[in-house]
């Protein structure tokens, strides 16, 4: 079956994942994507995810919706990702087995891993030590995806199969706050002290971890070339292969976005895992590799920022 024949369902459409899976599926020939707002389709209703698979017929799905969010939204709301989480991906990969949808792949995050976990994280250090605890409810559920579609894959002999891409950022990324990840956060704050012409901003933490970051985009293109390599099983890192100490992130987002004032740390506010920075040479070997570098990308994010008229939710549904 080509490209062009095969009917794929991108759940979660209107996120950040979702929507540069749309766009990489279209830039390559495929004719029959299809997608539901939350309002058309309750994905954490098990009925209505059941009857639209039964109805719908799909080859392929890409399970992209999540309720998903930054430090300060996983610590504040964890029953709401919790719950939220287990029941729109139990609801999505249980109704593509009764459907028997071809294929599948479940996207998680890197937070699923231990939070001392020995670096470059290895898809084997999964489940060998302590989560970190301001975001424990999220990885639970993203945990319990993974082992959905590895024990369906081992009891129905489907190819279900997951991505644990790293820190994700890109075109319709959420802005908000208190509710976003460290860099849209930091672009939203350096681009409004720029315009209010402030000296000082304050930034969130010491300043000291760590983090791997990818071009959302790059993370749309592994996720289709998984979906059409035969062999794909079991669970695959995504990133970048290199990883920034926040404090230099955020000296790299005041140069593109034009702030010049000073930036001052807060460690009294959490900073969340020391160091997080995934061994993608399983999807490497796939032929796969990034192509857009970090600064690249923050300048094309900031101005995706600039043409936005209001911030996107906090939820990829």
């Amino acid at each position: 079956m080509t490209s062009s024949n095969k009917r794929v369902f991108v759940a979660g459409h209107r996120g950040m994942v979702g929507s540069a899976i749309v766009r990489e599926l279209h830039k390559q020939g495929y004719e029959h994507v299809v997608t539901r707002s939350r309002s058309q389709l309750d994905l954490t209703n098990q009925e209505q995810v059941r009857s639209f698979f039964a109805e719908q017929k799909f080859d392929e799905v890409y399970v992209a919706a999540a309720k998903v969010g930054g430090i300060h939204a996983n610590n504040t709301y964890p029953a709401d990702f919790l719950y939220q989480n287990l029941m729109i991906q139990s609801n999505l990969i249980h109704s593509a087995y009764l459907a028997e949808v071809d294929r599948l792949l479940f996207l998680g995050s890197s937070c699923v891993y231990p939070k001392m976990a020995p670096q470059p994280i290895r898809e084997e250090a999964l489940l060998t030590g302590p989560l970190e605890p301001t975001n424990e409810a999220y990885a639970v559920a993203k945990i319990a995806g993974i082992k959905m579609c590895e024990s369906y894959a081992k009891q129905h002999g489907v190819k279900f199969f997951s991505a644990m891409p790293t820190n994700l950022y890109g075109q319709n990324d959420n802005y908000d706050l208190q509710n976003s990840h460290v860099l849209p956060a930091l672009i939203r704050r350096l681009h409004e002290a720029k315009i209010r012409h402030d000296r000082v901003v304050p930034i969130w933490g010491s300043g000291t971890p760590r983090r791997e970051f990818l071009y959302v985009d790059d993370l749309a293109r592994a996720c289709v070339k998984l979906m059409n390599h035969e062999s794909a099983d079991g669970l695959y890192n995504i990133g970048s292969g290199t990883d920034i100490a926040i404090s230099d992130l955020a000296m790299l987002v005041a140069e593109v976005v034009g702030f010049n004032g000073r930036l001052i740390y807060d460690p009294s506010k959490p900073d969340g895992t020391p160091r997080k920075l995934m061994d993608s040479h399983r999807m490497n070997g796939l032929g796969w590799r990034p192509e857009v570098e970090l600064r690249e990308g923050i300048a094309m994010t900031y101005q995706h920022f600039l043409s936005r008229s209001t911030s996107p939710e906090t939820e990829a549904a």
